[in-house]
């Protein structure tokens, strides 16, 4: 089983993760420093997202040198101590390649504008003549992801497309200049010794042949992605295959142990399982996010079926769960409360496949509140201030002490990154580091079980104990048994027919009762168990004081 496969892997938001220098803003070295924290959190990788030099725009994700670092996160020299540091942790690092779209400061763009109409600077991206008498409306009626038209006019009267903000200028995969200028960006990363790339919105690249109109509702239902004229083309698989071959052919830096396999990992919003199956052929890419998992309902015949289609899409591999993202609502606020979270977590780490967590989640962090003078997210101006965006699952994370800045920085409270909530002192890892019934607590014993019994086939839909239309979720992972519990009433484990010790609980149980909003994991005691000592499980007996703990 090569590593990738049910490999879980842990995304780190420089900005927002650690400060080394007294900022208020997180950096490389910070990373670095607090790279210990992921490894004892048991991950078997971290992806950082973009540390390149960029205005902001959109928290990093507008490059203007996809080969750089930001002089506000560090040096080279910096990235270099970060990836050998976490080598020597024993994970694989993962960087952000962001392909689809540059700055508008990128001297590209720079060069493109000065160019002029017809000009090969131009053709890198996509501009076009408008529509109307005098060329002042849109070339077409393709929308922006973060609102308003995804084109914008320039100067002399030419319009360039975007479908993210108008400082993301969309790049001309079909110009050889640019497949040429990203073969070298992989290189380049690669011979610096990371283990992969998590290819940005790897659903966006080609947009189809002649630019159609694409109609009424779009970025209104996910479902209907694919069929968008800006996303999921026939092309963009080709150029996939020529990425793989790189990773797969590329000299494996000094000292790496063989086999060395490089990973690429994509951010599609394809919700369509068989189409997103396409993405990890297995001459493509290794993983594919399932975002219908994470926008999935807490009810257990829509998590059913979303499970169901993902591992039995025809010729995708295993399949890669999330929860939550730099860009999701945190699951504490989505799905409605800490309970259901801390279920969703051991529901997800229990799949056959490979997972991501978001900085935080293992924390419990709810989506914090950002006051409207500090927002950076471009959704809110571009939507007229009807979406706060989400900044609110980017704020920095709580370390110790019992008031902002929690020991992410020595700056002002008022100075960091985006601003914490006066209310996250139980949530800082020093709070949560020695309880044994807390999140960061829950995690590290998921990560230590699901590593002691990794599925036997991590592409292979679960052995189902539950019913489609049954009110709570059960299936078996090697040697474990998951029950999730969505119904409004406690439900026994052995009237279900299910059998095992309980060795991990996402909250309290009475006895074999499993109350709502909860997730039990349970050891199977038909061959000879392990020695397990679990230190994060809640069971309430009547001759107990409803605090004891099983062993």
């Amino acid at each position: 089983m090569s590593w990738w496969q049910d490999a879980v892997c842990y995304e780190l938001y420089p900005r927002a993760f650690a400060d080394s220098d007294g900022d208020g803003t997180g950096d490389l070295a910070g990373a670095t420093a607090r790279l210990d924290h992921i490894a004892g959190l048991g991950a078997d990788a971290v992806w950082i997202t973009p540390f390149y030099p960029s205005p902001l725009a959109d928290g990093g994700y507008d490059i203007a040198d996809h080969t750089g670092v930001a002089a506000d996160l560090g040096s080279p020299q910096d990235f270099d101590e970060l990836t050998a540091r976490a080598h020597r942790l024993g994970l694989k690092l993962i960087v952000d390649l962001v392909p689809n779209h540059t700055s508008d400061q990128h001297p590209w763009f720079q060069e493109a504008l000065a160019a002029g109409p017809g000009s090969a600077a131009r053709d890198r991206y996509l501009f076009r003549p408008g529509r109307g008498p005098a060329g002042e409306l849109p070339p077409n009626d393709w929308q922006s992801a973060f609102g308003g038209p995804a084109w914008t006019r320039v100067p002399d009267g030419q319009w360039y497309c975007h479908l993210h903000a108008a400082e993301q200028p969309d790049l001309n995969w079909r110009s050889p200049e640019v497949r040429q200028a990203f073969t070298g960006i992989l290189t380049h990363w690669l011979d610096r010794g990371v283990d992969g790339f998590r290819v940005d919105v790897a659903h966006a690249l080609f947009k189809a042949e002649g630019l159609p109109d694409a109609g009424p509702g779009q970025h209104r239902d996910p479902l209907r992605n694919h069929l968008m004229p800006y996303y999921d083309q026939e092309e963009l698989h080709p150029l996939y295959r020529e990425w793989r071959t790189l990773l797969d052919t590329h000299p494996a830096p000094p000292g790496a142990v063989a086999p060395h396999e490089r990973v690429m990992v994509a951010e599609s919003a394809v919700f369509d399982p068989t189409r997103l199956a396409r993405y990890t052929r297995p001459d493509e890419m290794h993983q594919a996010f399932n975002f219908a998992f994470l926008e999935a309902a807490w009810e257990p015949g829509e998590l059913r079926r979303v499970i169901d289609a993902s591992l039995c899409a025809p010729g995708g591999g295993a399949v890669t769960w999330l929860l939550s993202s730099h860009d999701a609502v945190r699951p504490v606020t989505r799905l409605g409360s800490a309970a259901r979270a801390r279920a969703a977590a051991l529901l997800m780490l229990a799949l056959p496949g490979s997972a991501y967590l978001y900085q935080g989640e293992e924390l419990g962090l709810p989506q914090a509140r950002i006051p409207d003078d500090r927002i950076l997210d471009p959704l809110w101006e571009r939507s007229g201030h009807t979406e706060r965006g989400r900044d609110g699952s980017r704020v920095p994370l709580p370390w110790s002490g019992d008031r902002a800045p929690y020991g992410f920085t020595t700056a002002d409270p008022d100075r960091t990154w985006l601003p914490q909530p006066d209310d996250w002192a139980p949530h800082t890892v020093a709070a949560q580091e020695h309880d044994p019934h807390s999140t960061l607590t829950l995690y590290r014993e998921a990560l230590r079980l699901r590593r002691d019994h990794p599925a036997s086939d991590p592409t292979a839909p679960p052995h189902w104990h539950s019913a489609p239309g049954d009110p709570y979720l059960a299936f078996r992972r090697s040697g474990l048994t998951c029950v999730v519990n969505l119904a409004d009433r406690p439900l026994s484990w052995t009237t279900l027919g299910v059998t095992g010790r309980p060795v991990l609980a996402s909250g309290p149980l009475d006895g074999d009762a499993i109350p709502p909003d909860t997730a039990v994991w349970l050891l199977d005691t038909t061959p000879e168990p392990q020695s397990l000592e679990v230190q994060s499980l809640e069971v309430q007996s009547p001759e107990g004081d409803g605090h004891g703990r099983a062993h």
